[in-house]
């Protein structure tokens, strides 16, 4: 396993704990800083993934996971504005982002494999 997906998976773990954590309003802060640091990692690593064939359907899914991971650290920070600007956000608009870029990542994590094979396939 190399460095990159290990900070991928790592990224994340800690996205997911991220998001749970503002559950208990004890560890909301925790779980904002969870979720930046897992938002950079996941994120991060997916921005540095590359498509140079000349399929268009691959270039477009991997722009939209690109726009899926871009929404993520956006996500963290609205997450987090909330406890460093008071009054600024009401704090639940990150839910919003994080649902979009959710729906996002689920489409191409499934599509992008399908069309690699379907490429694959006829050359």
């Amino acid at each position: 396993m190399n460095l990159r997906n290990l900070l991928f998976q790592i990224g994340g773990l800690l996205l997911v704990a991220g998001a749970v954590m503002p559950v208990f309003p004890n560890l909301a802060y925790y779980g904002s800083l969870c979720f930046s640091l897992g938002a950079l990692l996941f994120g991060g690593m997916q921005m540095l993934q590359r498509y140079d064939g000349h399929s268009l359907t691959l270039r477009r899914l991997f722009r939209q996971q690109r726009l899926g991971a871009l929404l993520v650290i956006v996500s963290a920070a609205l997450m987090a504005i909330p406890f460093f600007y008071k009054g600024l956000l009401v704090g639940d608009e990150w839910k919003v982002t994080l649902t979009i870029a959710v729906v996002l990542e689920i489409y191409t994590a499934f599509r992008i494999p399908a069309e690699m094979k379907k490429e694959a396939g006829e050359g």
